[in-house]
């Protein structure tokens, strides 16, 4: 299958033939999809905390965080190009629609508008308008070029004395509950990582003497040896330039490939939110509480977890000893959210093995149409066959003969608010890539110089690449949710 060239090609790019051999495989074989029971609500999968309860939580947590390695994870190497997919298409075609109307009318309200008003353009003049939004250069000043910057590096909120970034809104963020030293990682693609450090650079100080924090900021890339192998229509290998002897084409993994960059984070509780999900100072409040909330859910959870896995390396049960081995179980079933099969009786060892792993308290939020995965109860790859345990499932995961069913059934869906505890019993960090369900990727049809290609996505990072961590769903307010898939997402109030 592969030549010497290309063995040397998978050499320099870090990659295991193996690896590779496996990927072609899930090509020819297809990804099943998820063995999905139900979806996840609130008394079945999903936990409610009332506002006193997630007080007394975000107080216990603040007690914690002094002893704890805390960090934040903050995928960020996503262009901000979709973002302004309709003011692309005006500018180019003049395609008019709802997005180019309300972002015209509404220019003053954007955090970008004076840097916009500064440039030598007529203002009067929509189509120039919106052009110098997406494109021309902020040095030459031709316009903003926000359709070629990461969705980071773009303006979100207005402030007496200039906008925030959606990054700099992370920095403010992680200073309220994160500790001190409040410590952040951003993956950044390679093209943008001089801007991402120049920015921090120049904001570092007013935030750490405002906020009273010192902070550690690290950065990492996608790297390439987790790209994923592109085939032609009949599953062989694709080729740049000569089909037949041209240099295989390698396409980044999709975010699922970020477990590799998670995985060398060295902490007690890692929180992950995604770089487009903030707001501003005044509605800040919400999230504060609700990240100190999951947190401690996770640290009280993981104290009872290493409590019973010191007892049963200590010898409890192994006398016969019903009663502790149905107290463990009761736990695992009601608090963990990881069903035994009907009728199983799970011995100590695989007790131990559910208790023995990576956990995750993610937050879900109630639907109100938004775009996003849900939580749903599925059959788990880890333990006995049959057993239930909860999963964040996108809609191409789910066979499209139950999907309308599922996604019906279900009140909640995944924002990305996950607080992840990472570290065993002993201490000792997991090695997260040994939890991923590598049978939950996707496979897409694109195509390159006008011929068709065949792509994959490794498993998402909070779906399959965390499929077999301990999952538990607690509800949190949609006050906490404010995504900005486009421009105009940022003058709704929440950004306002």
């Amino acid at each position: 299958m592969f030549t010497q060239k290309d063995l040397t090609q998978l050499t320099a790019r870090g990659m295991a033939p193996e690896r590779v051999e496996e990927q072609l495989e899930a090509f020819r074989t297809g990804f099943p999809y998820l063995a999905i029971d139900r979806a996840a609500v609130v008394g079945d999968g999903i936990r409610k905390l009332d506002a006193e309860k997630a007080a007394e939580l975000a107080v216990l947590y603040g007690k914690s965080v002094c002893r704890l390695s805390v960090e934040k994870f903050v995928p960020a190497s996503g262009a901000a190009s979709r973002m302004f997919k309709e003011l692309y298409e005006y500018a180019g075609e003049n395609k008019a629609s709802a997005t180019v109307e309300a972002v015209l009318s509404g220019l003053e309200k954007f955090a970008f508008y004076e840097d916009l008003a500064a440039l030598d353009i007529p203002m009067k003049d929509p189509k120039a308008v919106v052009s110098a939004i997406v494109g021309g250069s902020p040095a030459e000043g031709t316009g903003l070029g926000l359709g070629k910057k990461p969705k980071g590096l773009i303006k979100f909120h207005k402030y007496t004395g200039g906008g925030r970034t959606a990054m700099e809104e992370h920095l403010v963020e992680v200073a309220l509950y994160g500790g001190s030293p409040a410590r952040i990682h951003f993956t950044v693609s390679p093209e943008h990582m001089d801007d991402f450090k120049a920015l921090v650079n120049e904001r570092l100080e007013a935030f750490s003497s405002k906020y009273g924090v010192e902070y550690e900021i690290t950065y990492s890339v996608q790297e390439p040896s987790t790209d994923t192998i592109a085939v032609n229509p009949d599953n062989t290998p694709f080729r740049e330039g000569d089909a037949a002897a041209g240099e295989i084409l390698f396409r980044p993994g999709g975010h699922g490939a970020l477990i590799e960059n998670l995985n060398r984070i060295d902490a007690d509780l890692i929180f992950i939110k995604t770089v487009d999900n903030v707001v501003p100072d005044h509605l800040k409040g919400d999230t504060v509480l609700y990240k100190k909330a999951l947190a401690a859910v996770a640290l009280e959870l993981q104290q009872q977890v290493f409590s019973y896995l010191k007892a049963i390396d200590g010898g409890a049960g192994k006398a016969g000893d019903a009663a502790f081995a149905a107290e463990v179980r009761q736990f695992i079933e009601e608090k963990l959210c990881y069903r035994f099969p009907a009728g199983a009786e799970p011995t100590l060892a695989e007790l131990r093995r559910v208790l023995d792993r990576p956990l995750r308290v993610c937050g879900m939020v109630r639907n109100e149409g938004e775009p996003g995965g849900g939580p749903f109860w599925a059959e788990t790859s880890l333990g006995m066959p049959g057993a239930l345990s909860l999963q964040i499932a996108e809609s191409s995961q789910i066979d499209p003969a139950v999907r309308e069913k599922l996604m019906g059934g279900g009140t909640h869906f995944n924002p990305v608010d996950l607080v992840c505890a990472v570290r065993d019993f002993k201490g000792n960090k997991f090695d997260l890539t040994q939890y991923i369900d590598k049978k939950t990727g996707f496979i897409s049809e694109k195509s390159k110089d006008g011929r068709s290609l065949k792509a994959q996505e490794l498993p998402g990072l909070w779906n399959g690449a965390m499929a077999d961590w301990n999952t538990v769903f607690v509800e949190v307010p949609i006050t906490t949710f404010a995504p900005v898939k486009t421009v105009a997402d940022l003058l709704r109030p929440q950004h306002q």
